[in-house]
This record gives C-alpha cells, sequence and structure tokens, in this order.
C-alpha cells in the first residue's frame, strides 16, 4: 500500500486519540483507528496499528489492550484530581469569569472526552465576586519575573472610592518594593515584600497593584528574608493587615480547638485550662482584624496577656457598643 505524506504524523495521531477517545470503559478497536486515520489523510493497516501502539508503550504511553481494543489507562491527572482544580478555579475570587472559563477548557484536556464532560460541574458559587481585572495575571508574572531575577520592582496602588472609582493611594507616587514571596491567603494575592522606606516588610494586594515596572535596582531587606516562613507569616497576619507582633495567651472553650488549629497550625501548644477550656501563646500581629476575628468568637475566647493587648481589645469592643447606643 503506498504510503501518504502524513505517515510520520500517525503515532501522534493514535496518541491523541487514545487520549481524548479511550478510558478502560470505552476501549477503540484497530478497525476504529485505521478509520479515524483514514478520515486524517492516513493510510494504515491492521498489523501496522499493533506496531503503532507497541511503539507507543516503549515511549512510555500506559496503553492497554483487551478483547474489545486498545484504551489509555494511567494519564498524569487522575479524574479526582481534575475536578479538584476545577473547584478550586470556580471557587477562586482572584480568577475572572473570563479565565475561569479558558482554564477549565484546558484542564479538560488532560482527560478523556467523557470524563472531560463531568468537570464542567458547576460549584455553588455562581454569586461569589469574581475579580474582573484579567491584567492581574501579567502582574503574577512580571512580580515573578522580579523575584527570579533579584530586582526591585515600582507600581501605583489604589483602593475603591464610594463613587466606586479605583483612587491612588499616597496620590501619584510609586511604590518602590523589594518583592520576596507572594501568597494566596483569603481568597486574594498578596506580594510579600521589603519596603526600603520604611525598613519594614509589608504586603500588598496583588489586584490593586497597577503599571508593575521591573528596576534595575537589586533587592533590599535580604537579611530579614533569610528567616522568613510563609506559613508562620499568614498565620500570624490576620487578613494579612500587618500590626505589632506580640505573643497573646489566649483562652478558648473546647469546642473552638478546630478554630483555633485552622488559624494557627498543628504547631499551636494547646494547654488544658480546667475542664471546658484551653489556653494558648501565639506570636500575633496585634491588628483590628485580629480583634474582628477574636470577637467573631464571642465569650468563648478571652485575652488573657499582655495586659496592654488585652485593655485594647476592651476599647475596641466599647468603641463598637457605643456606636449602636
Amino acid at each position: 500500500m503506498a504510503k501518504s505524506g502524513n505517515q510520520k504524523l500517525k503515532l501522534l495521531y493514535i496518541l491523541d486519540y487514545l487520549n481524548r477517545e479511550t478510558d478502560e470503559n470505552h476501549p477503540v478497536s484497530a478497525g476504529r483507528l485505521i478509520e479515524y486515520l483514514g478520515r486524517c489523510g492516513i493510510s494504515a493497516e491492521r498489523k501496522s496499528i499493533y506496531s503503532d501502539i507497541a511503539a507507543l508503550r516503549d515511549f512510555g504511553a500506559d496503553i492497554e489492550s483487551g478483547k474489545r481494543g486498545f484504551y489509555v489507562a494511567e494519564r498524569d491527572f487522575e479524574t479526582a484530581e481534575l475536578r479538584l482544580l476545577v473547584d478550586a478555579v470556580q471557587s477562586s475570587k482572584f480568577i475572572t469569569r473570563k479565565k475561569t472559563g479558558v482554564l477549565i477548557a484546558k484542564l479538560e484536556k488532560l482527560t478523556n472526552r467523557y470524563d472531560a464532560a463531568s468537570l464542567q460541574r458547576q460549584v455553588f458559587v455562581q454569586k461569589r465576586i469574581k475579580n474582573m481585572r484579567e491584567s492581574i495575571y501579567y502582574s503574577v508574572d512580571a512580580i515573578h519575573s522580579a523575584i527570579s531575577t533579584d530586582r526591585k520592582i515600582r507600581f501605583k496602588y489604589f483602593r475603591w472610592n464610594e463613587r466606586k472609582e479605583r483612587a491612588a493611594q499616597r496620590a501619584c507616587a510609586w511604590y518602590i518594593v523589594s518583592p520576596f514571596a507572594l501568597i494566596w491567603d483569603n481568597e486574594n494575592y498578596y506580594l510579600v515584600g521589603f519596603d526600603g522606606e520604611n525598613g519594614e516588610i509589608r504586603n500588598y494586594r496583588v489586584d490593586r497593584m497597577d503599571r508593575i515596572e521591573l528596576l534595575e535596582e537589586r533587592r533590599e531587606g535580604r537579611e530579614l528574608f533569610d528567616s522568613f516562613d510563609a506559613a508562620t507569616y499568614t498565620s500570624r497576619v490576620f487578613g494579612m493587615f500587618s500590626g505589632d507582633v506580640k505573643a497573646v495567651k489566649m483562652r478558648f472553650q473546647n469546642d473552638l480547638a478546630s478554630v483555633v488549629i485552622d488559624k494557627l497550625g498543628l504547631d499551636a501548644i494547646l494547654i488544658p485550662d480546667g475542664q471546658e477550656h484551653f489556653t494558648v501563646t501565639a506570636e500575633l500581629s496585634v491588628s483590628p482584624q485580629f480583634y474582628g476575628w477574636l470577637a467573631g468568637l464571642s465569650t468563648k475566647a478571652e485575652i488573657v496577656a499582655p495586659e496592654d493587648v488585652r485593655e485594647d481589645f476592651a476599647r475596641y469592643i466599647t468603641g463598637i457598643s457605643e456606636l449602636y447606643k
């Protein structure tokens, strides 16, 4: 049989077809493969199909065969893993609606068409706020480039005003920061970097950063980041709002153990205090966001020490109470 011009692509066509169309419950016969190749302008015989499958197996493709034909048995991602990724993309506030569809379509290509259909399920987050700025992906890429090349960045930083307009903070001034880490916390991306002007570590919402530019200057503050641990940092900082870091001793009812561990991690030391309570001491960033978290636990949580933090929290609660008198 005369060979067609696409013979050099034959193995690629076969592998692509098997990846898209087969699994253990949907094998394809050699005859179907020959028919498919014919539609692609490639002539094939049954004997050549078997040798092609053998070549693909030698290459590392996990192709099984049975009475009904051939199928791909194992893939780089299991369907359950892809579902987790799809759920994460759909529920993420950081990813725009448009980008959500694009990413899910790409994830579907990592499995066969039968399982791909199950990836289109909708997680119940349809009313969730989605970021509207596509440029955020380029911002993340620019920050990664600055970190990998040891360079500072400058950018404009904005907030929303009461008219739902973007208003630049610090008037029209540029923020100049030495970037060291990107952290995903509370459904948002944050840049953690060294602010040379103030000589301290600060964090910035990436979706509020605009016009990011890489500078030629090398990063500063490396000595502070040599011992930086992202997990410890996020457990200390509530809602990524920083404040003075202090060792705070707190007392909780026993049924809040999961809440405390979720926030402080399994390294937190819970010390029994009577039959119904435990205490824990942690290095925390004392801020209104920390007080808000504690207030949400009502009378089941209490600051024990230090006294100045205890008194400051009392003023925080009183201030809120006064508003409603």
